[in-house]
């Protein structure tokens, strides 16, 4: 061993004054023949540059299993390590313990009390002579001695799962409407909304009984005048955007923090159902590439427990060890948020971020999250990250999904955020703090877009959503029936979360204030109410174009139609010059000529917002499956073309 070894280990093992130099947890690694010397010097390093526990920094790198360390564990601490008789343990645990202790303990302090022998309490524990867990479980059961017998955190995770199986599937499903079921999606419409609407079709049809006339006119007024005032505040909305984007403003500040010195763990949640096999390559690359200390990286894939071959193929590609499979008990609704909800119960992170299997986040982006939360009050619950994609120039699909997120999270949130609005989130790439997001119950499993539920509870709750300058890359739709089953169930979310807070329309004023109630009236609910209208509005201009009176209704006034074409045609240029500013925003100039095309893309959008309606009345929690892997673009194409464009 090289003299620059010995003072290296000498001055990593200074804080450790109670190991002894030949009970050395690496040392005993590398005498089992676990590790090699060269590895445990790498390991060494990145504990001096980085901190954490030497142990669980081979198993996040690589160089060991996670068995192998529990196992040179329990030689240097003289344990029992039982995790091969574990299902012989299981059956000793004695129930009448387990309903004296919530499954949050277990999980905190990764104990399991085993049973009472003597006035001792034999314990499993993945993290053994840890004084506050001993003092916890002394006063929990008032006993003086404790024996402790060695398992793997995945194991304690597993007993967990597999001795409260009913009440965390429960808790996953009905956490948020148990706490608030006023903010669940779990009842479509209320009584009072149902009686409210009744009310308000059987006046438009006594309405069109006795005065037909002005009752039409009135309502194709509306229509008109919500439709552009929805589509301008989007405009001017994405203005302040820009200027918040690009100037000198706090979201810079924030950017250009100082060096991060601790690393606090990170949860990372990815949620998987029946992905093909390049897309897991993919997103185990994307997290494996990620600018953060891998030992303080809690990653959790999220897998429904009857789609064997997607499990079967992630177990296949090997990811490091220290990563942890969990699968989501069957039960409806089978959706994305019930399966974020059931890893949140076992997230170990102070934050936690969400990733789609499709994702391809900046390595960075974890780091500029925490630099935010850093430096920003602690009012901040989330920020959010932008969306782009990599697949652009396939198809006019691609390449209007691409100006459409351009412009959404480019402008449009550092809109919002420049303004301190409501920001509906996007389904990826949100960075939460884990406290928060467990006082305000996750995530709704019922509603279809659990993200932008979630951006509107922060905001009910008085917390603040911010933005991050970081870009998470994704696979656009390149099919159009794949991408009318993905916007359609985005439309629907939208429907059911202007629903569930459109239930108490005075309180929830009175919670956000009249300007934070108007914004989400024009994002939320507007969104989905521009699409349905769309065709009815050209629908209506084109007739008259052609037609210059109307057969099946009664004409309408030159004024009020005269307002219904400035309107259709504002809106459409409005939405050309926001496509147009994104194409500039991130220098897609060849997409420039597709912007003018807004106007058939929203055509697209209409279809889908119907199929939403036609859903929302009948199957409200039905999680329509987008297909990923489709494209014959990749990402580390796209990366070469943008490095050689800069």
């Amino acid at each position: 061993m090289s003299l620059t070894s010995n003072l290296l280990e000498k001055q990593i093992y200074e804080d450790e004054p109670s190991i002894k130099w030949e009970n050395r947890i690496g040392d005993i690694l590398v005498n089992k023949g676990y590790l090699q010397k060269e590895d445990l010097y790498k390991a060494l390093n990145i504990q001096k540059n980085e901190g954490g526990k030497l142990g669980w920094i081979l198993v996040s790198n690589g160089f060991i299993t996670r068995i192998q360390f529990y196992k040179a564990l329990a030689e240097k601490l003289e344990l029992p390590f039982v995790s091969g008789d574990i299902e012989k343990y299981y059956y000793r645990i004695d129930t009448n313990l387990l309903q004296e202790i919530e499954p949050e303990e277990i999980i905190e302090y990764q104990s399991i009390p085993l049973y009472i022998e003597n006035n001792k309490l034999i314990l499993l524990t993945s993290y053994p002579k840890n004084v506050k867990t001993l003092e916890h479980f002394k006063h929990k059961f008032d006993i003086e001695e404790i024996e402790e017998k060695i398992i793997t955190d995945q194991d304690v995770s597993n007993l967990v799962r597999k001795l409260f199986k009913k009440s965390l599937h429960t808790k996953a499903i009905f956490g948020l409407y148990d706490r608030k079921p006023e903010e669940s999606a779990f009842t479509t419409m209320t009584k009072p909304q149902i009686i409210f609407l009744c009310v308000i079709f059987v006046g438009i049809a006594f309405g069109l009984w006795f005065y037909p006339n002005q009752i039409l006119i009135g309502l194709f007024a509306f229509v008109q005048v919500f439709y552009l005032l929805a589509i301008f505040y989007k405009f001017i909305i994405s203005m302040a955007g820009i200027r918040n984007r690009f100037t000198t403003d706090k979201n810079c500040k924030i950017e250009k923090s100082p060096e991060i010195k601790e690393y606090p763990v990170y949860t990372v949640l990815v949620p998987l159902f029946r992905e093909p096999e390049n897309v897991l390559k993919n997103i185990i690359n994307a997290i494996n590439n990620l600018d953060y200390p891998k030992n303080k990286l809690d990653v959790i894939f999220l897998f429904e427990v009857n789609d064997d071959k997607t499990i079967n193929m992630a177990k296949s590609m090997r990811p490091p060890s220290s990563w942890r499979f969990f699968y989501v008990p069957n039960g409806t609704p089978i959706t994305k948020p019930k399966a974020c909800n059931y890893g949140l119960y076992f997230a170990r992170g102070k934050y936690l971020v969400i990733y789609d299997a499709e994702d391809i986040p900046e390595p960075d982006q974890l780091k500029k999250a925490l630099a935010a939360f850093q430096n920003s009050s602690g009012e901040y619950g989330c920020f959010q990250a932008y969306l782009n994609y990599y697949n652009r120039n396939e198809n006019f699909l691609t390449r209007m999904f691409t100006l459409e997120y351009t412009y959404w999270f480019d402008y449009m949130l550092n809109g919002l955020y420049k303004f301190k609005l409501p920001i509906p989130l996007g389904g990826t790439s949100n960075h939460f703090k884990v406290d928060i997001l467990k006082k305000i119950s996750g995530w709704d499993p019922f509603n279809v877009t659990e993200d932008a539920d979630l951006g509107i509870r922060m905001a009910a709750e008085n917390k603040k959503v911010g933005v991050i300058d970081s870009t998470t890359y994704e696979e656009a739709n390149n099919n159009f029936g794949n991408w009318i089953r993905q916007r359609s169930r985005w439309i629907k979310g939208y429907m059911q979360t202007s629903l569930v807070y459109n239930r108490h329309p005075v309180k929830f004023i009175r919670t956000l204030g009249f300007r934070k109630w108007f914004s989400f009236q024009m994002l939320v609910t507007g969104t989905p109410f521009t699409f349905l209208a769309n065709p009815i509005m050209w629908a209506t201009f084109l007739f008259w174009i052609f037609a210059h009176n109307f057969i099946v209704f009664p004409s309408i006034p030159g004024p009020i139609m005269l307002i219904g074409t400035i309107s259709l045609i504002a809106g459409n240029l409005i939405m050309i010059l926001l496509n147009l500013a994104a194409a500039f925003s991130r220098r897609y100039y060849n997409l420039i000529p597709y912007s003018l095309l807004n106007p058939i893309y929203w055509i697209f959008h209409s279809i889908a917002a119907y199929k939403a309606l036609f859903q929302l009345l009948f199957k409200p929690f039905y999680w329509e499956k987008t297909n990923h892997g489709t494209t014959r673009f990749n990402f580390a194409a796209f990366k070469s073309a943008q490095s050689c464009k800069n």
